[in-house]
């Protein structure tokens, strides 16, 4: 039997039935997220979400679209990136297809032909199938406009990407369309898709795309905040254990590291606290596990140093 559709009304009623819901779909956040939400939805804009790695910024939006139970379009973004994988390109293979058939078929397409003019005007008239939509390989930002019921489109880590992609993305994020020149404009089918683009601040992201977008930024969580998380994503693991592993995490991301602990490898260190019977923390226990949490071995070896201390204020 098929999932019952959600009442998008009633979630979308207020900022606090919004963030009831992701709570219930296991993302726990605060109510400026949700606010944030909340305002994309009804105003249909986009929303740009900055922040440190691994805080939820992806998450918010595969949440959003379980929420609202839509199709989910990535666009993973890189350096280089161009409109041939963003937008579309042309599928060159059925055109040199189509005109070798042509070829084949010319005495029959120009039989009856009076005249150089009106051979020509019919060759033409195939010229134009060749570049219609039909010839067209949709790519991330085309699919999300060509979506009749709307969906969510995650413009990912838009940092990353060049600053001639966001000048691409521009009409686009303002209007919901995207012009091609051999076509001309391509306007949503019918419901505009709601738009979240993350970045990790890796570098100043343009005026003129923000001028665009709602502005979200996604801290790292307080105490209380993260062992909530921690409570919705392993909810086996004892209260008095959440608690230390937390503050730890916390104690670390006070110390001068090349990556500090995000909420994702909190999460991954509870699973395998978890995995371990862990009951509670210990410095060895630690020290064989400070793998999952940090991700170079000169933060390991500083850290190792001050292990003792930090178990034991993560104990208090």
């Amino acid at each position: 039997m098929a999932d019952a559709a959600p009442d998008l009304q009633k979630i979308t009623e207020s900022v606090e039935n919004l963030k009831t819901e992701l709570e219930a779909h296991r993302y726990i956040c605060s109510d400026q997220i949700a606010t944030a939400v909340y305002l994309a939805y009804h105003l249909r804009k986009p929303i740009l979400i900055e922040g440190p790695p691994g805080v939820g910024k992806t998450e918010l939006a595969k949440t959003t679209a379980d929420m609202f139970a839509l199709p989910l379009i990535r666009l993973q973004c890189y350096e280089g990136l161009d409109e041939a994988k963003a937008i579309y390109e042309w599928k060159n293979g059925k055109q040199l297809l189509y005109t070798q058939v042509l070829k084949e078929t010319h005495d029959e397409v120009l039989q009856g032909a009076k005249g150089f003019a009106e051979s020509v005007g019919r060759l033409h008239e195939f010229g134009d199938i060749f570049f219609s939509e039909e010839f067209l390989e949709p790519r991330p930002l085309m699919k999300a406009l060509q979506e009749k019921a709307g969906c969510i489109l995650l413009i990912d880590e838009v940092d990353k990407s060049d600053h001639e992609f966001e000048s691409l993305l521009l009409e686009m994020l303002s209007d919901y369309q995207l012009s091609i020149p051999e076509i001309g404009t391509l306007k949503a089918v019918n419901e505009p898709p709601l738009v979240f683009l993350t970045s990790n601040n890796t570098r100043e992201i343009s005026d003129a795309l923000k001028r665009r977008c709602l502005h979200l930024y996604i801290p790292f969580p307080d105490l209380e905040l993260e062992q909530r998380i921690i409570h919705a994503r392993v909810p086996e693991i004892p209260p008095e254990l959440r608690r230390q592993l937390v503050k730890f995490i916390h104690e670390l991301r006070g110390l001068d590291l090349k990556k500090v602990p995000a909420i994702s490898e909190t999460i991954d260190w509870a699973r395998t606290l978890l995995l371990l019977h862990t009951e509670s923390l210990d410095p060895q226990l630690v020290r064989d596990t400070l793998n999952v949490i940090l991700k170079f071995q000169e933060d390991i070896e500083n850290v190792n140093s001050e292990l003792t201390s930090l178990t034991s204020q993560a104990l208090k």
